[in-house]
């Protein structure tokens, strides 16, 4: 799952109370930004094995601290804590939180088993990266389908939301068909978090100007 994580910030950006849609993009991918910063960090590890599932090849075995259910839960409510401090606003909080740890749920979804409860085993994931004709339209219809809601709800000014589509389903493409690296190596967590960063300033970009949601 990428792209198909913003359809969480999407939706929850449509509420009245909810952030702006910047901050939401941030929260969507704020597991696998500490992730990849982990990854650079050494503190979490993952390997490259060619064929372990047919959409890519990343063997994710030792990630406690941002894919088990209780490290995804710890991010979510700190996040949610700090939007809530700036922002002055519980319910802004706990709609952040909510997206954040949206994240290990749609992970479920498309990953092998590699997921955990709380950092050891049993492992959990249904595997849709193995079935791409299943996982590519779903992630598609999540993003899609989630920027048609926040466009009815938020009217972003014209030509702004169609960017932002058009950057995610690029990456997303990108992701798809680019060939798979064979070798580890830092580059591949950079450009992560680079995608990230700038979908996220995108996005900020987009909800710039609404009056009908707080600033975040």
């Amino acid at each position: 799952m990428f792209v198909g994580h913003y359809s969480a910030a999407f939706v929850a950006a449509a509420h009245p109370k909810a952030p702006k849609l910047g901050t939401l993009f941030v929260a969507a991918q704020l597991v696998d930004l500490g992730f990849f910063s982990f990854i650079l960090a050494g503190v979490e590890n993952m390997r490259l094995t060619p064929g372990i599932t047919v959409m890519n090849n990343m063997d994710l075995y030792d990630m406690p601290w941002t894919h088990s259910l209780l490290g995804a839960a710890g991010w979510a409510v700190a996040f949610g804590l700090i939007v809530s401090f700036w922002l002055r606003s519980r319910a802004a909080g706990a709609i952040t939180g909510a997206v954040v740890l949206s994240h290990w749920l749609l992970d479920l979804l498309v990953h092998r088993p590699d997921l955990t409860l709380a950092g050891s085993p049993p492992k959990f994931g249904l595997g849709l990266w193995n079935y791409p004709a299943i996982e590519m339209p779903l992630e598609i219809i999540l993003l899609l389908g989630s920027a048609w809601f926040f466009a009815r709800a938020a009217r972003p000014r014209t030509g702004r939301l169609e960017l932002l589509l058009l950057v995610l389903l690029a990456f997303q493409a990108f992701n798809w068909f680019a060939p798979q690296p064979t070798e580890l190596d830092a580059s591949q967590s950079i450009l992560g978090l680079v995608a990230y960063v700038l979908a996220a300033a995108i996005a900020w970009w987009v909800a710039r100007g609404r009056s009908d949601v707080q600033a975040a």
